[in-house]
């Protein structure tokens, strides 16, 4: 059964249903009403780059090697000096680099594909790409460094059109296709912006003629096309610098792109803006766990709490399935076995939940499905296992996010968080499903059953088929 997977990329499921019940989006709203559009909730971070690793290999992405946009290397052996990683730029081939090994991705497993734009291609074959080469490196950094933001609808225009064009020639088991125009917009004008929904009109031109393609071949009952997204997007409307922010409370400290110090004692990565992680005693070559840094680096983390701009801050444990969850509102602690979450209130209730006792993966998503933290249990406890996240991962208050510099064009929206509006996406299909989708990492599990392929027994997402 073919499957072609195009990533929206950036739009909310309130943005795209407000379309489709105003008729912007015809063949969308066909597929809606044949197969049915719903809401999932994606990964932490909720930022393009880690967010497409459910897509193509059904996993959380930090347990995958990706723990978000920017990251930094404290054992020393992965990256070379700053040893910090940021996979905006010229480093953002290294995805193929940096992704566990042992765990394959959908273009490994089968051969018979087509992308554009997939951000993560381990895998490929060559001349399976569309959006890629010199020529498209160098139109792409103009735009970017330009910020001529319209030029990126240009560039969905372009891409897509090929993308089409040798899907309907080639007709490969195994298609993905990401439009960024309506992340591009929504952060230079805001999610709601007239922008927005010109992007939207170019995901839906590309549908259109995909169906018409499969049913002019007699193959759209067998074909499966899903439109969904990695992340929504919330108004800002203030910026701290979180780098900015450490230093001026006296610490030597490293961040992306032109921040170093001799002999640094904090490392600041934020991602999307909306999330950062935060190391300290980079002396260490191995994170320790907050039981054993409270005693020095407790002053940081109320520092850091009294900032108007942060929510929640996350603090592994040195037991990898143990995190607290630390905020104005109190404290609370995430502990999970693997099958089991639990979720214990110690001081207030961060998370609004009440005690939670022994939920499995669906019961933690139900739960909190509706909450201003979705899916929160499994996303906090996936971030805080993984020893490439910091010490200190930090969600960002509404209305705020991390960085204040360095971005060609203001964000009036921002992403990253664990709140609702960045975590909640939509899944549109053009079949109806057999069991409700709940997360981003079940398109990967659905694609390998549709594919007929047999994926490793760790997958993180589970078939809606």
């Amino acid at each position: 059964m073919p499957v072609v997977i195009l990533v929206a990329d950036g739009v909310r499921p309130d943005t795209l249903r407000s379309l489709l019940d105003a008729e912007a989006l015809p063949a969308l709203a066909r597929m809606r009403d044949e197969g049915g559009l719903h809401d999932i909730t994606t990964v932490f971070p909720s930022v393009t780059g880690p967010a497409y690793t459910p897509f193509v290999m059904g996993r959380h992405p930090a347990t995958v090697g990706l723990p978000a946009l920017r990251w930094y290397d404290r054992s020393r052996r992965d990256l070379r000096w700053p040893y910090a990683r940021s996979y905006v730029g010229l480093e953002f081939s290294r995805f193929a680099d940096d992704v566990d090994r042992d765990a394959p991705t959908l273009w490994e497993l089968e051969p018979d594909h087509l992308a554009a734009l997939p951000v993560i291609g381990r895998g490929l074959r060559p001349g399976r790409e569309e959006g890629r080469g010199l020529g498209f490196s160098l139109r792409a950094a103009v735009t970017h460094v330009r910020g001529h933001v319209r030029g990126w609808l240009d560039i969905d225009r372009s891409v897509g059109d090929a993308f089409v064009r040798r899907w309907i020639a080639e007709r490969p088991r195994f298609a993905l296709g990401a439009f960024t125009g309506v992340d591009k917009t929504s952060h230079a004008y805001g999610h709601g912006s007239e922008a927005v929904r010109e992007a939207l009109t170019i995901v839906d031109a590309a549908a259109a003629r995909i169906r018409a393609a499969a049913e002019a071949a007699g193959r759209w009952a067998e074909t499966h096309l899903w439109i969904v997204s990695d992340h929504g997007h919330e108004p800002v409307t203030a910026h701290e610098d979180l780098s900015r922010v450490v230093r001026a409370l006296g610490y030597r400290t490293v961040a992306h792109p032109f921040e170093w110090s001799a002999a640094p004692q904090v490392a600041v990565m934020v991602s999307g803006n909306a999330m950062a992680h935060v190391y300290v005693d980079l002396a260490q070559r191995s994170r320790s766990g907050w039981e054993s840094l409270a005693g020095r680096w407790g002053p940081l983390l109320d520092q850091l709490l009294a900032r108007p701009s942060v929510d929640l801050v996350l603090l592994p444990q040195h037991d990898a399935h143990d995190v607290t969850i630390a905020s104005r509102r109190g404290t609370g602690r995430i502990r999970t076995d693997g099958s089991h979450w639990w979720y214990t209130p110690q001081r207030g209730d961060p998370l609004g939940l009440g005690p939670v006792v022994a939920v499995s993966a669906d019961e933690a998503h139900a739960l909190t499905s509706m909450t201003d933290y979705p899916d929160v249990l499994l996303q906090a406890t996936s971030i805080a296992a993984s020893p490439r996240s910091g010490d200190l991962i930090l969600s960002s208050a509404p209305g705020w996010d991390f960085r204040a510099r360095w971005e060609p064009i203001p964000h009036v929206s921002s992403h990253g968080s664990l709140r609702a509006s960045h975590m909640r996406v939509p899944l549109l299909v053009n079949h109806p499903v057999a069991r409700l989708p709940r997360r981003t990492t079940d398109i990967g599990a659905t694609a390998a059953e549709c594919l007929g392929i047999r994926p490793p027994s760790d997958l993180d997402g589970v078939s809606w088929r």
